[in-house]
């Protein structure tokens, strides 16, 4: 008996002994797989820093060398004109060039030093196409194109041989592309030179212009101020004098809303007229809302020139899939009168004071000129904007956007994100909560849990081909032939943009639709429109109306815009409208 009581007190401290190991073990086991977590995350943010650290000295590299081959070249020619330059539109410069009095060196370096000025001011630039200076020598020697010797800037997630299209996000840098876009060969083609690529926010979901690898674009009318986004490097080159021609992109307003803050025109093709071969955008495969490439520039002839250019058989033949229709010249320059449908607000959102006035001064405008205005207004535009923009955007609900995202250090101007980090139950509870006191926020959660499965996926496809169907048997019972409404302005303060993501209806309903859009500047904020602003308490009179009202605080003088509408594939339809209200425009300050 004894000798089995020994043996099972054996037993048991050797199981005591092998817990007591196995614990320790298990402790270390952690210990050292804590370690090895910490170790790689240093090793991230190493591998992080390290990588902005890269751009941002091939971007002073790229300056410097820009800087000193500008100063060689005025050297060397001292009597070059660069005011009379610099002052000439987009058509009054290609006729100059075409008839050879002027040399496209005289535009190209005047066209760099003073884009590097506006860079300094305004930080819109990520860096110098070094490449132009070579190009520009073949350019000369072959006086051929729309755009012979035109100097162009690109949005920078626009692909460009050896160069990083990063959107803003680290993840993209060190991938420099093996070609350029089929946009950029056909620039090339038509004799254009793209010489710089622009700014723009980080991952691109957002209308203001700042990222951790470039830092914060600002304002070429107000350094307080931001440029607008996505497309904000463009819009504050353009709108400081820097570029007489630049491309964009838009998916919800990233064309049109630098485009009004920064006063210049800018325009939204339908998706698909333009080529997006060699395009990179944050993520593929969402279907809801497509991205359009497009023009930016001081006038809409400029916007016009540009699509001519463009929709040119090189780009049919580069990219079949773009339907070859070339621009149609009789339509944009047609005379016949117009009906117009128009509003002054969308009934979601309420707009500023200077944005409803302007529309009401072009609406008298137009029916002095013989055109017929039609009061319109969008169909379930509260619903519509979180059912099938917000779902349509964010259908994965966030998991790709921060995928691409990943460790980067967020940039202040994208809190945006910061939804996107919470789980699923956490932002349907919070809606839940929210809905009784703050309508709006609550639908803004919800609808960023995304749509949850393929099943509702399609649904939802289907609900926004209805709603496209809907609209444009509105357009028809009303019998109008384009729209005029109002875009965001005036520029807000800096750092409000990402936490006014619901404004943006006014411009990505027609990304939803699939209208080509776009956007004239037509006045500037008076003093009256900032005492009206002060009793300003939106429809809602929630914390967004508040805080719009405090974004677009102080905006004296900076410039406001119109958007200009029309059905999908009537692109000059949409540009003819916008040269009828610019010409308008002028006549009545004369």
């Amino acid at each position: 008996m004894m000798g089995i009581m020994d043996n099972v007190k054996q037993f048991l401290q050797g199981v005591e002994l092998d817990i007591w190991m196995a614990a320790l073990l298990t402790g270390a086991a952690c210990a050292v797989g804590a370690l090895v977590l910490l170790v790689q995350k240093v090793h991230s943010h190493q591998e992080t820093r390290g990588k902005i650290q890269r751009a941002r000295e091939r971007r002073t590299e790229s300056v410097q060398r820009a800087e000193q081959a500008v100063l060689q070249y005025k050297k060397l020619h001292p009597e070059m004109n660069s005011a009379l330059i610099l002052s000439l539109s987009l058509a009054e410069l290609t006729k100059k060039l075409q008839e050879g009095s002027l040399s496209p060196e005289d535009v190209f370096y005047s066209y760099m030093e003073k884009a590097l000025d506006v860079h300094k001011d305004l930080n819109c630039c990520t860096g110098i196409l070094l490449e132009s200076f070579d190009q520009l020598k073949t350019v000369s020697s072959n006086k051929t194109g729309l755009l012979y010797g035109v100097p162009v800037s690109i949005k920078e997630n626009y692909g460009y041989k050896n160069h990083d299209s990063s959107c803003g996000l680290t993840i993209n840098l060190d991938q420099p592309a093996q070609k350029d876009c089929v946009l950029v060969e056909v620039l090339k083609r038509q004799g254009a030179i793209p010489f710089v690529k622009t700014n723009l926010p980080q991952g691109l979901l957002c209308y203001d212009c700042g990222n951790p690898i470039y830092g914060q674009t600002l304002n070429p009318h107000n350094l307080q101020k931001t440029c607008g986004g996505s497309s904000g490097g463009e819009g504050a080159l353009i709108g400081g004098g820097g570029s007489v021609l630049g491309l964009g992109s838009d998916i919800g307003g990233s064309i049109r809303i630098p485009a009004s803050f920064c006063g210049i025109c800018g325009f939204k093709p339908t998706p698909g007229r333009l080529s997006l071969k060699g395009f990179n955008p944050l993520y593929r495969g969402q279907k809801s809302i497509l991205s359009s490439v497009g023009p930016m520039a001081r006038d809409v002839d400029s916007l016009a020139l540009c699509m001519q250019a463009l929709l040119c058989d090189h780009m049919f033949s580069l990219d079949p899939t773009v339907p070859p229709i070339p621009f149609d010249a009789q339509i944009y320059q047609s005379s016949r009168p117009l009906r117009i449908g128009y509003f002054e607000s969308d009934g979601f959102c309420h707009p500023s004071p200077s944005m409803a006035r302007v529309i009401r001064e072009v609406k008298v405008l137009l029916e002095q000129a013989g055109h017929t205005l039609v009061p319109y207004s969008p169909l379930k535009l509260s619903s519509t904007y979180h059912e099938l923009v917000e779902k349509g955007f964010i259908a994965d609900g966030g998991a790709t956007l921060l995928q691409r995202v990943g460790r980067d250090p967020l940039d202040p101007s994208s809190p945006q994100l910061f939804p996107c980090y919470l789980p699923k139950w956490l932002k349907k509870t919070l809606s839940f909560l929210l809905k009784p006191l703050f309508p709006r926020s609550s639908a803004s959660l919800d609808g960023l849990c995304g749509v949850g499965s393929v099943q509702e996926l399609w649904k939802h496809h289907a609900a926004v081909e209805d709603y496209i169907q809907d609209t444009i048997a509105e357009w028809r019972r009303c019998n109008i032939d384009v729209l005029l409404c109002p875009v965001i302005g005036p520029a807000y303060n800096l750092f409000y943009c990402s936490k006014l993501n619901i404004y943006s209806s006014y411009t990505i309903l027609y990304n939803l639709l699939k209208f080509p859009a776009g956007v004239v500047p037509v006045s500037t904020v008076t003093a009256e429109d900032e005492e009206e602003l002060r009793h300003f308490k939106g429809i809602y009179q929630d914390n967004f109306d508040k805080l719009f009202k405090k974004a677009v605080t102080g905006g004296e003088g900076l410039p406001v815009a119109v958007q200009c509408v029309a059905l999908p594939w009537q692109d000059e339809l949409c540009l003819h409208f916008m040269k009828e209200v610019e010409q308008l425009v002028k006549q009545s300050r004369k």
